[in-house]
């Protein structure tokens, strides 16, 4: 068994995960692997009405993570950087390399002739900065200034056309301007585009001169392939950088590279870049991938000389479209506009969760909310007879055992969990930093790990694959801190064949070990008068949930994913900074894992002279968490962890609503959020007032106050 890595989340790709999703028997029996650089992919067609504001961002984009969880593939997100043909490996910037068997590019394409960073003229492709860049010159359009300076857009073909188009719609005050060379334009355009009160400037060099660069603008100039394609020594035509390819979609001298769309060019057939040969290239790149994973014979495919292109515009707040068949221009008419959009929709549709896709509602959580409930786990301790375990509950244990010349604690914790994610890497960094929290939450610096790192039954060449990533992660994670991997141990599932992708079969426990800077921080050392802190939002577990019934945003998940993969060691220097200048100044700390806040401030609460004031409104949660908790969607673990809502009810803990109707919605996802699993979920602090203010009151503080510990 070999690995397939697919590059790029394009149309193309896209579609062949969908036909994987759809068929699963048709998927080849291998760690595939899908390399982004983004979670979500933009369709092409209806990036005009993107940019209009006829569309939101979300019913534009492809969600990849999801898509790729259909059809069994692992997500990895990641800026490809090279190719290193020798050694059959995709470079990812500051990640390790991924090795392939089998490789498939389906890139896109970035502007031509693309001007230096600073120039005034950002490049249309890749379009999130483009798109990034129309929202700041939103935010700036309250400026007088900037709302009278002209907007510039360069470029000739129908691209710059449909683009500024669709600016005159976003903005319809503000002057736009296409520059363009020429006779390039039909006449039907060009009373169109002056009919929308575009000014057009013919000039025969478009070359980014300073006077072009001063102004803000768009540049439309065509396109090409990425740089790297020509660097890695593939063949690449001189002027586009395109892969050449065979009719089979095999790279010219590379039996085991494939390539279609925006990047490739079929060089029997060439024809122009378009979403159009992207999306009908779908069907015989999947077939011919499929065979060269089982060492069948490929088939040949020869695109049709041409296709019917249809593009919209707007005017005077109307949209309209044209239908471009070779040099033949028929419009523009409202008409052709709504079947451009039906046919947008259709293709759209395709990527929509149906249920009869959908096997995941009634799996299991994974991360830290695969931890076993809190009664059974307290029970069998009770029954071994170590219930203080339980009981009286620390993050990390206290070593009978010191360093010479030191008077300070050495600890160790462990933890670990099933894979959270499909990226073998970013799991294992995941899974390193949720156990070194258990440290930090004690006042202590990791020094040492070692791994216990399960893998499935499958080949050497694909175990071996990823327990290198795994262990890439984790190290990813450790060096920034000092810290070293010291060894572990590595075992092979005997559970049967994994399900797809293989890369979630992998199993990670960590052993990690430290030294209290000055003392140990216990759990319990709460004092009347402390406030609580809090040091990042809350909501990984009903996103993970969610996210299996594809009900979670791409950008929701994203975000937790960036706050889950960042390191809460910064925030352990920083308070034992602070212990230097206060000493003893933290009273009690915890991290928040798999029982959830209320959970683990419950541990905190063994005095029972203290109680606790919670102000609901003030807890910080990721977004989407809070709607998702509304709609009724919650971890496999959130109903065990409900038995916390206890302390509510008996007085040691008092939520404060401030504003939130009792029984509501609100409030009831206020509850949810409260016994939410977290994976690298946050330190929760006590600490006297004064200090709390002096923690929250910092720039960019990471803290939020979400209330006080008070004596009965």
């Amino acid at each position: 068994m070999s690995s397939l890595v697919l590059a790029g989340g394009g149309h193309s790709h896209a579609l062949v995960l969908r036909r994987w999703a759809m068929k699963p028997s048709k998927r080849p029996h291998q760690l595939i692997t899908l390399v982004s650089r983004t979670s979500t992919a933009l369709y092409s067609g209806m990036v005009p009405g993107l940019i209009a504001g006829v569309y939101q961002r979300d019913q534009a984009a492809v969600d990849l993570r999801d898509l790729a969880d259909q059809a069994g593939v692992a997500l990895v997100v990641a800026e490809i950087t090279g190719l290193d043909l020798q050694n059959q490996q995709l470079q990812l910037n500051q990640r390790p390399a991924l090795p392939y068997e089998h490789l498939s590019l389906n890139l896109g394409a970035v502007t031509s002739n693309s001007p230096a960073p600073t120039g005034g003229l950002v490049p249309i492709k890749p379009l999130e900065p483009a798109l990034a860049f129309l929202a700041n010159q939103d935010e700036q359009m309250g400026k007088p200034a900037v709302a009278s300076s002209p907007f510039q857009v360069v470029g000739s073909g129908l691209a710059a056309v449909e683009t500024v188009m669709a600016l005159r719609q976003r903005w319809p005050r503000r002057p736009l301007v296409l520059r363009i060379h020429p006779a390039k334009l039909k006449p039907a355009l060009k009373r169109a585009l002056q009919e929308a009160s575009i000014q057009l400037i013919e000039t025969r060099n478009l070359d980014h001169t300073n006077q072009l660069e001063t102004a803000a603008g768009l540049l439309c100039t065509g396109s090409q392939a990425p740089q790297w394609l020509t660097s890695s020594g593939l063949p690449c035509c001189p002027s586009s950088g395109r892969i050449r390819t065979e009719s089979s979609l095999q790279v010219i001298g590379q039996p085991r590279l494939f390539a279609a769309g925006d990047c490739a060019v079929i060089k029997a057939h060439p024809r122009a870049p378009s979403g159009v040969w992207a999306v009908r290239a779908a069907a015989p790149l999947a077939r011919n991938l499929e065979a060269a994973c089982e060492a069948r014979p490929l088939r040949r495919w020869r695109p049709q000389r041409q296709a019917l292109q249809l593009l919209g515009g707007f005017n005077k707040g109307q949209a309209t479209a044209w239908a471009l068949r070779g040099s033949a221009l028929l419009g523009p008419h409202p008409l052709l506009w709504r079947w451009k959009t039906t046919i947008d929709a259709r293709f759209m549709a395709m990527f929509r969760r149906s249920r009869s896709m959908d096997s995941a509602e009634t799996m299991a959580c994974r991360g830290c909310a695969a931890k076993l409930p809190a009664g059974p786990l307290e029970s069998a301790l009770q029954q071994a007879g170590i219930a203080a375990l339980g009981t009286d509950p620390e993050d990390a244990a206290v070593l009978p055992v010191s360093i010479a010349g030191s008077t300070t604690a050495v600890l160790q914790s462990v933890d670990g969990f099933p894979a959270l994610v499909s990226d073998a890497w970013l799991n294992g960094r995941l899974t390193a930093l949720h156990a070194c929290s258990d440290l930090w939450a004690c006042g202590a610096r990791v020094l040492a790990a070692q791994a216990v790192v399960t893998l499935p039954q499958t080949s050497e060449p694909i175990q071996e694959t990823l327990l290198a990533q795994t262990l890439a992660g984790i190290r990813s994670a450790l060096d920034p801190q000092g810290a070293q991997l010291i060894g572990g141990h590595t075992l092979e599932a005997r559970d049967g064949l994994a399900q797809p992708p293989l890369s979630r079969a992998v199993q990670v426990t960590l052993s990690v070990s430290g030294q209290a800077h000055e003392r140990f921080w216990p759990k319990a050392g709460l004092q009347a008068g402390d406030r609580l802190l809090l040091s990042r939002p809350l909501g990984t577990g009903v996103l993970f949930a969610a996210a299996m019934t594809g009900a979670a945003p791409a950008p929701a998940l994203d975000l937790a994913l960036e706050q889950m993969g960042t390191s809460q060691h910064v925030l352990l220097e920083g308070l034992l900074d602070l212990e230097t200048e206060h000493p003893n100044a933290v009273h009690a700390t915890t991290d928040i894992t798999g029982f959830g806040l209320l959970g683990h401030l419950g541990e905190m609460l063994s005095n029972p002279s203290l109680n606790v004031v919670i102000n609901g409104p003030e807890i910080p949660a990721l977004p989407g968490a809070l709607s998702l908790l509304a709609k009724g969607y919650a971890s496999s673990l959130a109903p065990a962890n409900r038995r916390a809502w206890g302390l509510l009810d008996n007085g040691s803990v008092n939520l404060q609503l401030a504003g939130i109707d009792p029984g509501s919605k609100q409030h009831q996802a206020l509850l949810e959020l409260l016994v939410d699993p977290q994976t690298c979920g946050p330190l929760l602090i006590s600490v006297q007032a004064d200090i709390a203010h002096q923690l929250t009151s910092q720039p960019q503080s990471p803290w939020t106050d979400i209330g006080s510990v008070e004596k009965l």
